[in-house]
């Protein structure tokens, strides 16, 4: 394939500067670098912008090609290693921070959001199904009281750095195979602040922020559970140089209730039911935690581990508020511990209904209306 024009490969024209080309060149270099750029052709256009730069960045090979076209500088721009000395794989700072200077983010001080700050809040079960407000106590960092974040003692002078000139950055010139660059880095003498300080703070030392005690009001919103978090927005730590606050995410942990356990936005509720009322059919009170008892109808022959539901009257979801039921699972009791009476009454039952395999042809239990009389004692027996 053909190679492009130098010129056109950079964006640039044949009457421009050296130094509107070393500029083109940097935004196409950190455009097209492999570390940046994950298209396959990536690492191939990042090869032909180094070799067009490597041509009209002198000035003996851009006359030679500007005369002479590819011909004039060679098949690979007059050089047999372009890339010698950098590995083009690495990571991107170790190719551009020798030539451009750091391109990370780090030079002199820059805005730094504050760090995040973490609660724990134990609840009970139903300040996490109804919501709550609670108070936390947290230290975080802020602002130094006496000298308001300046860090030095008020009143003290505060003098712009010579050697950046208040800049909190310094430029030296560096040439590499690309040619001459001047790398930008932190002023060394202030550390990237653009000033000195003559007196430190006496009470933060210079700093310019200190850990304070604060009680925060945090409302916690109905239906949460274990595990779950509160976000609250600007309550963390202060930033740097201007930087905004961190976060405070107070995190929920729920006691369990004596009557209740949850799934979901489901409350359930185990209700005990003995054989008589099982058999018989009961109306029995189920406790809620929004108002008062209900009564749930248990119908006859119910068997152990059924389920009733009372709709709405479970656990509001944290982001719909859609509440979820009240789910019933019946726990049949069966008796391990019978007085004579009731094992009378039970060995009675049990004669009535015949043998296990089967009646005899013509018998049916309570034909005669007797089982119901011993139905009714039974259930009295039982309570």
């Amino acid at each position: 394939m053909a190679k492009r024009d130098y010129y056109q490969v950079l964006g640039v024209s044949r009457t421009d500067s050296e130094e509107e080309i070393r500029k083109a060149f940097r935004k196409k270099a950190m455009e097209y670098h492999p570390d940046r750029n994950k298209n396959p052709d990536a690492e191939d256009k990042f090869k032909e912008v180094n070799e067009a730069y490597q041509v009209l960045s002198d000035q003996k090979k851009r006359a030679q090609y500007d005369r002479f076209g590819h011909a004039g500088v060679g098949a690979n721009g007059g050089s047999d290693r372009p890339f010698d000395g950098f590995d083009v794989f690495g990571g991107f700072g170790d190719i551009f921070d020798s030539f451009f200077g750091d391109v990370s983010g780090r030079r002199g001080r820059q805005p730094q959001r504050g760090a995040d700050l973490q609660k724990r809040v134990v609840l009970s079960f139903e300040e996490a199904v109804f919501g709550a407000e609670r108070e936390v106590e947290i230290t975080r960092l802020e602002h130094c009281r006496t000298c308001s974040g300046a860090g030095n003692e008020p009143g003290s002078p505060v003098n712009t750095c010579s050697t950046c000139r208040g800049s909190g950055q310094v430029r030296r010139s560096q040439r590499s195979v690309f040619g001459q660059f001047s790398q930008i880095t932190a002023c060394s003498d202030c550390r990237g602040a653009g000033s000195i300080i003559q007196t430190p703070c006496s009470s933060c030392k210079g700093a310019g922020s200190e850990r304070h005690k604060r009680k925060i009001a945090v409302t916690i919103p109905a239906g949460v559970d274990s595990g779950m978090q509160v976000r609250l927005s600007g309550e963390g730590d202060m930033g740097q140089e201007g930087g905004p606050q961190g976060n405070l995410y107070v995190y929920v942990d729920v006691k369990d209730h004596k009557d209740f356990y949850r799934d979901g936005i489901d409350l359930v509720y185990t209700l005990p039911v003995n054989l008589a009322e099982a058999a018989l059919g009961a109306e029995r009170r189920v406790p809620t935690l929004d108002g008062p008892d209900q009564v749930l109808s248990v119908p006859q022959g119910t068997g152990a581990g059924a389920v009733f539901r009372l709709r709405g009257r479970g656990i509001p979801d944290v982001h719909s508020g859609r509440k979820g039921d009240l789910r019933v699972v019946i726990d049949l009791q069966v008796p391990n511990d019978l007085n004579s009476h009731q094992r009378g009454l039970l060995e009675e039952l049990a004669r009535s209904f015949g043998p296990s395999d089967g009646l005899e042809e013509g018998d049916s239990p309570g034909d005669d209306g007797s089982d119901k009389g011993l139905f009714e004692r039974i259930k009295g027996a039982f309570g």
